[in-house]
């Protein structure tokens, strides 16, 4: 639990509010993340403004599963949870059960599996990183300018997702989440 005082939902006011009233919108709560990054708003607005510029002209299904696989390697729950349940927008939950626990055997194509693995190891340990790992996506099709959408969604990742856990901020648990999901979106984070 973060031990950073936060501005309550009732009390919020200008770029905090805009904040706050855009998670509502989109989630129907005010997430954890969103309160305390909002304390530095120029910081909070510049991010938002990074993922759009980066995730915006980037294929949905291949962002998430980009997003997903960082995560993975960073160990967060918070980026886990909260883009698994964006995730469920590309794949059935049955599906997107299977990937979480193991997206290597989980039915993906060999170029989705290669860039989730590029993604986890920019996360896990970015400085055993070589060209190869910039070949191997090249090998399956991805253009360079697919290479450099992949990675700078992963390392955006890593920014985003290594400030929470830093400022031990709550992990929300998204509505949209079935236990079952919930579980598979966590289970592989326990053995790191």
């Amino acid at each position: 639990m973060t031990i950073i005082k936060t501005v309550p939902p009732g009390e919020a006011s200008g770029v905090t509010a805009a904040f706050y009233a855009e998670d509502i919108r989109d989630l129907g709560y005010v997430a954890s993340h969103t309160k305390v990054m909002s304390l530095h708003p120029e910081a909070y607005k510049a991010w938002n403004c990074m993922v759009e510029a980066v995730a915006g002209p980037m294929d949905k299904r291949r962002y998430e599963l980009v997003t997903l696989a960082a995560s993975l390697g960073i160990g967060s729950q918070h980026c886990r949870l909260a883009h698994g349940a964006r995730t469920l927008k590309y794949f059935d939950e049955a599906t997107l059960i299977r990937i979480a626990r193991d997206y290597r055997n989980a039915g993906l194509t060999a170029a989705e599996v290669a860039m989730m693995e590029f993604a986890e190891k920019l996360s896990r340990d970015s400085a055993s990183m070589t060209e190869q790992d910039s070949r191997n996506l090249q090998a399956l099709g991805f253009s360079d300018e697919d290479i450099v959408e992949i990675t700078l969604a992963a390392a955006m990742r890593n920014f985003f997702a290594r400030a929470v856990q830093a400022l031990a901020v709550d992990v929300d648990s998204p509505p949209a989440l079935s236990a079952g999901l919930k579980q598979a979106l966590l289970d592989p984070l326990t053995c790191y």
